[in-house]
C-alpha cells in the first residue's frame, strides 16, 4: 500500500488521537528507515526510545520466532523460562532484589505507586499515602499516572483524578521540604525529565532527596521508563547518580520493540506485594521476554561504553554546527535534548524530516534525540549532515 491509501484507512477507522507525521514507515535496518515511497531516513527516534537494537536485528527476530513456535503466551498461572532468565540477568545487574513484569511504562509506574502506598499502609496505617513528584515531570497517561505527572495541562478533561500527589520544583530542596507533611509516603522522579524537555536533574539534588527519603522512611521511586536499559550509557541512569532506589521502573527499550515493562524493588520492598495484590495478564509474555533477553545480552560493559561515546560524539557534532537556532545541548548517553530558538521545535523537526532525518520534540522548545543504541558513526554523520543543511 502507498501512503495515501494507508492514511485513508487510518482516517476512516482509527481514532485520531495522534499527531502523526505525514509519512508511513515501511521497513528499516540498523538506524535507517525507508517509507512506503522508498525515501530513506536516518532515525534519531527509535520509536520514542523503544527500538534499542535498531531495526531488522537478526538475533532479536530469531528469538521471537523461536519462542513463538514454542509458546507465544500462557499467562502467569504457569512458569516459563524466558521471564525467569530475564529476571536473573536484570535484577543483579541493577543491584536490586526482585522484578515484576508488565506491559508498559504507565503500567509499571502504576504498580510502583501501589507498592509505595501498601508499604506505608502496612507499616504506618492510614493517612500516609501522598507521593511527591516533580513539576515538569511525565509519568504516563492512565488516570493515576496523569495525576502523578507534574504538568498542569495534563490535568484536564478526565476528572476526577486519583488523589494523593503533590508537586515540588526540580533541583529545589526547599520546594520539596515545603511539601513534606506527615502524609507523605514516597518521592517519585525521573532523573532526566524526558517529555518535559530532556532536563537532567542535578546530582547533588538527587542525592539529597535520597538522603531525606532514608531519614523519613519514604520510598525513593525512580521512573526510568525512558532513561533505563542502556539509554544513558549505563543499564539505569540511577547508577550514575550514586543512589539506591527502593523501586525503579523500566519499559520502552527493554524488549527492543515489543510491549514490555515492569519494576525492580530492593530488599526492603521485596515482600510488599504478595499473591493477589498485583498482576498482569500479559506481564512477562514469553515472546517479549525472549526479545528482552537478547537486549540484555547486548548490553555489555563495552556496548554501554560505546553508547556513552556515541552520545558525546553526537553532542559535539551538533555543537560544532554553531547553528543560530540552537540554544543549548543537554542529556546523557544517547538521550539528547537540543534547545531550539528562532523557530518552533515542531517546525525544525518537520524541516529535518523533509531532508531525511527523523527527530522528536519535548517540552516547549526542545528537539529530542533518542537514536537506536546500535546507531553507527556513519549514520550519526549522515544525521549531522542533514542538521547542518537545515540548521545553518
Amino acid at each position: 500500500m502507498n501512503f495515501p491509501e494507508i492514511k485513508s484507512l487510518d482516517e476512516s477507522y482509527v481514532l485520531q488521537t495522534y499527531g502523526r507525521n505525514q509519512i508511513a514507515i515501511d521497513r528499516g535496518r540498523g538506524a535507517t528507515l525507508w517509507d512506503t515511497e522508498g525515501k530513506e531516513y536516518i532515525d534519531f527516534t527509535s520509536g520514542i526510545g523503544v527500538c534499542s537494537l535498531g531495526y531488522a536485528n537478526e538475533a532479536w527476530a530469531k528469538a521471537i520466532y523461536d519462542q513463538a513456535m514454542k509458546v507465544g503466551h500462557i499467562s502467569n498461572l504457569f512458569y516459563t523460562e524466558p521471564y525467569a532468565r530475564l529476571a536473573s540477568k536484570l535484577v543483579p545487574a541493577a543491584g536490586m532484589a526482585a522484578a515484576f513484569f508488565g506491559n508498559s511504562g504507565a503500567e509499571a509506574n502504576e504498580g510502583m505507586i501501589k507498592l509505595a502506598r501498601k508499604y506505608s499502609f502496612e507499616k504506618y496505617g492510614k493517612g500516609r499515602a501522598t507521593i511527591i513528584t516533580l513539576k515538569n515531570s511525565f509519568h504516563g497517561r492512565t488516570i493515576t499516572t496523569l495525576k502523578a505527572t507534574g504538568q498542569d495541562h495534563f490535568h484536564e478533561y478526565f476528572f476526577p483524578f486519583t488523589e494523593g500527589f503533590r508537586y515540588a520544583e526540580a533541583n529545589n530542596m526547599d520546594s520539596l521540604m515545603a511539601e513534606a507533611d506527615g502524609d507523605v509516603c514516597a518521592v517519585m522522579m525521573e532523573l532526566i525529565q524526558g517529555e518535559g524537555g530532556v532536563n537532567p536533574l542535578q546530582r547533588e539534588y538527587v542525592q539529597s532527596v535520597a538522603k531525606l527519603c532514608r531519614e523519613k522512611d519514604w520510598l525513593l521511586l525512580i521512573d526510568e521508563v525512558q532513561t533505563g536499559i542502556g539509554r544513558t550509557g549505563t543499564l539505569f541512569a540511577f547508577q550514575q547518580f550514586d543512589i539506591e532506589p527502593d523501586v525503579v521502573t523500566f519499559a520502552k527499550g527493554i524488549a527492543g520493540g515489543l510491549p514490555f515493562g515492569g519494576f525492580l524493588v530492593n530488599e526492603k520492598c521485596r515482600n510488599v506485594l504478595r499473591a493477589g495484590d498485583h498482576g498482569s495478564t500479559f506481564g512477562g509474555n514469553p515472546m517479549s521476554a525472549a526479545a528482552a533477553n537478547v537486549v540484555m545480552d547486548a548490553l555489555t560493559p563495552e556496548f554501554l561504553a560505546e553508547v556513552r561515546e556515541k552520545g558525546g560524539y553526537l553532542r559535539k557534532g551538533i555543537a560544532a554546527l554553531n547553528s543560530p537556532c540552537v540554544s543549548g545541548i543537554r542529556g546523557m548517553g544517547l538521550m539528547i535534548g537540543v534547545g531550539v530558538q528562532g523557530m518552533t521545535h515542531k517546525e525544525l523537526k518537520d524541516r529535518l524530516m523533509a531532508e531525511g532525518l527523523l527527530c522528536l520534540t519535548a517540552g516547549k522548545d526542545t528537539l529530542r534525540l533518542l537514536p537506536p543504541l546500535v546507531i553507527t558513526k556513519e549514520e550519526i554523520d549522515k544525521g549531522l549532515a542533514v542538521m547542518a543543511k537545515v540548521m545553518k
